[in-house]
């Protein structure tokens, strides 16, 4: 283009000077300048498409690492779900087993309390009885208790 630029000065500088001058040598020079032009238009568009291009793969690259990194949390989080359900179930298992055994004890406590009552009522009716007993013996013989 500055090799254009320099013949076109050139010939510019001839035209002023020379009557004689051909106006179609401009015109040749015109036709070069507009060549040129389409040269450097479909280089800076080939540039521009391959930029493009580049960018479109570079984009892509980025999608694929964000699709792996968002894929790789995912499984993180997946793993960490299990985890966290698996201990989940299991405290809730040893709950259930304490409460079991809770119950067990309550049950065996309420058995060992019933049975202690039974046996406290019984020894009540007994000594009762007994008390009965004397005091008829008392009554009977003539015997009156102090108490």
């Amino acid at each position: 283009m500055e090799a254009l630029l320099t013949q076109f000065s050139f010939l510019s500088d001839q035209a002023l000077q020379d009557k004689n001058f051909d106006p179609s040598t401009i015109e040749d020079l015109m036709k070069l300048f507009e060549i040129e032009s389409y040269k450097a238009w479909a280089a800076a568009e080939l540039e521009q498409e391959r930029e493009v291009e580049e960018a479109e793969a570079d984009m892509e690259e980025a999608e694929e690492y964000l699709d792996s990194v968002m894929e790789s949390a995912m499984d993180e989080f997946r793993r960490f779900e299990e985890e966290l359900e698996t201990m989940s179930k299991a405290e809730m298992e040893s709950l259930v087993q304490t409460a079991e055994r809770a119950r067990k004890m309550g049950n065996l406590m309420e058995k060992g309390a019933s049975i202690a009552s039974k046996k406290y009522i019984e020894a009540a009716l007994n000594s009762a009885t007994a008390s009965m007993k004397s005091a008829w013996k008392g009554l009977s013989s003539g015997k009156v208790h102090p108490s």
